[in-house]
C-alpha cells in the first residue's frame, strides 16, 4: 500500500481490517464478566489488564502511539489509513472577518466549531445556501454575516426555529428559518442543482437523507456527519453500491450498537463530570455483578441511563433504582460495600480492555465517512474528505464537500 493511500484503496482496506478483527473489537467488555477474544488472544487480554492508570490513560486519549497492543494488532496500519488532510480554508478566525461578538448565544466550543466549518464552506458565487437541521441558525447567521448572502435554515422544531428567527433579526443576519421535517417527502422541495447544503454534525438519518437527495437532486454539500448510530434500522446497509460489495465480500455486518462505537470518543470533561460518569460506571457494573447473583443468571441485564444530576446519593439507591426498573426483587441484607468494591474492580478492568475497541473506533467512523463519499462521487460529484478542525475542539471533525462540475 503506499505512504498515501487513494480513497478507494483505503475504503477496501480498512473493511478487511474491520471484518478481520470484529471478534475482537465488537464484544463490549463491560457486558462480560470473561470476554469472548480473551481465551483465543491470553497475551493481549493479560498486557491490558497490566496496564497501570497512566499509561490507561494515554491510551484512551490517543490510541496509536507507543501502542502496547502494536504486538498484537495492526496499529501502525489503522494509523496510516485514518490520517486525512486538514482541508484548506480561506482564513481563520480575525483574518476571515470572524468577529468574537458574533458568538453571541453560542456555547464556546459551538463557536469554535462553526467558526472552523464556516472558512472550509467554500461557498459557491451563484448558490442558494441553506442549512440542514439548523436548530437555531447558529452556523446560517454565521455564514451569512460572512458571506453577506442570504442563508435558508431548516429546522423541524417551531420553538427553535421561532428562537433563531429572533435571534437572526437582532443580529441583522439575512436567515429565514423554515420549519421543515427533513426526513418528510416535501424536504426535497428545497433542495436543487443551484443550492449549496452546509450541515454540522448533523445526525444519522438525517444527513443520510440529505446525501440521497443531494445526489438526485445535485446540490452541492459541505457536511460534518455525526451520531451514526441514530438509524431507523437496526442493521447498517452502506449508502454506495462499493461499500455493499466489501461488506458482502469480507462478511461485515453493523448493529446500530456496532455505529454507536464510532462516536464514543468525547474531549476532556470537567474533572466532576469525569468523576460522576466514573461512579455511575462503577456502580452499573456493581449491580451487574449483584443482578447476576440475584437472578443466578450469569447473563448481562441492561438498565437504563440516568441524566447528569440525577444518580441517586448511593450505591445501595442507584440498585434499588435499576432494580425497581427491571422488575427484580432485591433480598435482604445484602452487602452493598462488597458488591461496590465488586464494581470498581471490574471499572478498572474493563477501562483496559475497552482499549481494543477504542483502537478500531477512528478506523470505523472513517469508514462510515468513505462510505458516505463513495455515494456522491458514484452519483458524479467531485468530493473532498478531511478535517475541518482539531479533534480537541471535537472528535468528530470529519469533513465532506461535495459538488458536480
Amino acid at each position: 500500500m503506499p505512504d498515501t493511500p487513494s480513497h478507494g484503496d483505503r475504503f477496501a482496506r480498512l473493511t478487511a481490517l474491520l471484518a478481520k478483527w470484529q471478534p475482537l473489537w465488537r464484544p463490549m467488555p463491560f457486558q462480560h464478566r470473561r470476554l469472548p477474544w480473551a481465551e483465543a488472544h491470553p497475551e493481549l487480554a493479560e498486557s491490558l489488564l497490566a496496564l497501570d492508570d497512566d499509561a490507561c490513560a494515554r491510551l484512551q486519549a490517543d490510541p496509536f502511539t507507543a501502542s502496547p497492543l502494536a504486538e498484537h494488532l495492526p496499529v501502525a496500519e489503522l494509523a496510516a489509513l485514518v490520517e486525512l488532510p486538514e482541508l484548506p480554508a480561506e482564513g481563520l478566525g480575525e483574518e476571515l472577518g470572524l468577529p468574537a461578538r458574533w458568538a453571541e448565544h453560542m456555547g464556546g466550543r459551538k463557536w469554535q466549531q462553526v467558526a472552523a466549518f464556516v472558512p472550509r464552506m467554500a461557498a459557491l458565487p451563484e448558490a442558494r445556501l441553506l442549512e440542514w437541521c439548523a436548530g437555531k441558525g447558529h452556523l446560517a447567521r454565521t455564514l451569512s454575516r460572512h458571506l453577506d448572502r442570504e442563508v435558508t435554515g431548516l429546522e423541524w422544531q417551531a420553538a427553535l426555529c421561532r428562537d433563531g428567527q429572533a435571534l437572526a433579526e437582532r443580529q441583522g443576519a439575512r436567515v429565514q428559518l423554515a420549519q421543515q421535517d427533513v426526513l418528510a417527502a416535501d424536504a426535497a422541495g428545497w433542495l436543487a442543482a443551484d443550492t449549496q447544503v452546509a450541515a454540522l454534525h448533523a445526525c444519522g438519518d438525517l444527513h443520510g437523507r440529505l446525501i440521497e437527495l443531494a445526489a438526485a437532486r445535485g446540490s452541492a454539500v459541505t457536511l460534518a456527519p455525526c451520531c451514526y448510530h441514530r438509524t431507523a434500522d437496526a442493521h447498517y446497509r452502506p449508502l454506495s453500491r462499493r461499500g455493499r460489495e466489501l461488506v458482502a465480500e469480507h462478511g461485515v455486518s453493523l448493529t446500530r450498537e456496532d455505529l454507536a462505537m464510532a462516536v464514543q470518543e468525547t474531549v476532556t470533561a470537567p474533572r466532576h463530570v469525569r468523576r460522576h460518569r466514573e461512579r455511575a460506571n462503577a456502580w452499573r457494573l456493581g449491580f451487574d455483578a449483584l443482578q447476576r447473583e440475584v437472578r443466578g443468571l450469569d447473563a448481562y441485564l441492561p438498565v437504563p441511563s440516568l441524566a447528569y444530576g440525577r444518580m441517586p446519593v448511593s450505591f445501595a439507591g442507584f440498585c434499588r433504582w435499576a432494580a425497581a426498573r427491571k422488575g427484580l426483587d432485591l433480598p435482604a441484607g445484602i452487602d452493598w460495600q462488597a458488591f461496590e468494591q465488586q464494581g470498581r474492580r471490574r471499572q478498572a478492568e474493563v477501562t483496559r480492555l475497552e482499549l481494543v475497541r477504542h483502537l478500531f473506533r477512528r478506523p470505523l467512523e472513517v469508514w462510515l465517512v468513505l462510505d458516505r463519499q463513495r455515494r456522491l462521487e458514484e452519483a458524479g460529484f467531485r468530493v473532498e474528505l478531511g478535517t475541518f478542525c482539531a479533534r480537541e475542539l471535537t472528535p468528530r471533525n470529519l469533513l465532506l464537500r461535495a459538488s458536480r462540475g
